[in-house]
């Protein structure tokens, strides 16, 4: 058994051992938080629900990320929930229109319409509608990175920084993954993936902020 003690983490115990059919296990003893977005409903839907944390990753740019990581909860309640298949099936304009409703759910509420429509309908025809099997009984971090980098509306950098959120926030993600998620993976507040407080928010803003400052990106 490995515990993993970190100051942005909290402890995590982890027993690298395996299943019936061998697989590595991932159990986490400690209960996982994500308090980003300053309400507490919203906060906790992103810890239960493995899509609304992929929408929030997904609508975090351009915005202060406690806006981007509160739409997925106002999308559930403008849609009735959050279902992967029942939302790929409805039209990408459709998504568009709800984002669109006052207020809306982001800076570009069209194209981060569509981006949630194509992600949505990627997880229900490549993993059945089951966000959570990108990463669930996966041992190898490069499987994971590289099938959040497959999602529309990733890239390298936001499918890095989700694997680091998987790591450090959850512990979820594969062994060795420090490795495939740096530089998200260092102790730099960096990221989502570096707020376990809201004093970590202000963190991670000010730090932001001081490397644009500096002409230099947050993987800088």
């Amino acid at each position: 058994m490995r515990t993993c003690v970190h100051p942005s983490r909290g402890s995590i115990v982890v027993p690298l051992g395996a299943n019936r059919q061998g697989a590595p296990t991932l159990t986490v003893v400690a209960r996982p938080t994500f308090p980003i977005t300053g309400d507490a409903a919203a906060d906790a839907l992103l810890v239960r629900d493995p899509l609304a944390l992929l929408i929030g990753m997904l609508l975090d740019q351009q915005v202060p990320m406690e806006w981007a990581f509160r739409g997925p909860a106002t999308l559930s309640e403008r849609l009735g929930g959050l279902d992967a298949a029942r939302i790929s099936a409805m039209s990408p304009e459709a998504v568009e229109a709800v984002f669109k409703e006052k207020p809306a759910l982001h800076r570009y509420p069209g194209s981060m319409g569509k981006r949630t429509h194509a992600l949505c309908r990627h997880i229900a025809e490549t993993y059945g509608g089951d966000a959570a099997r990108i990463w669930r009984g996966v041992s190898d971090p490069n499987v994971v990175f590289e099938r959040l980098r497959a999602l529309p509306g990733y890239g390298d950098d936001k499918a890095r920084i989700m694997l680091a959120i998987l790591g450090k926030r959850f512990g979820r993600a594969p062994e060795g993954w420090e490795r495939i998620a740096a530089p998200f993976s260092d102790d730099r507040p960096r990221s989502a993936a570096d707020v376990d407080s809201p004093e970590a928010l202000l963190r991670v803003r000010e730090w932001k902020r001081a490397q644009k400052a500096k002409g230099a990106t947050k993987s800088d």
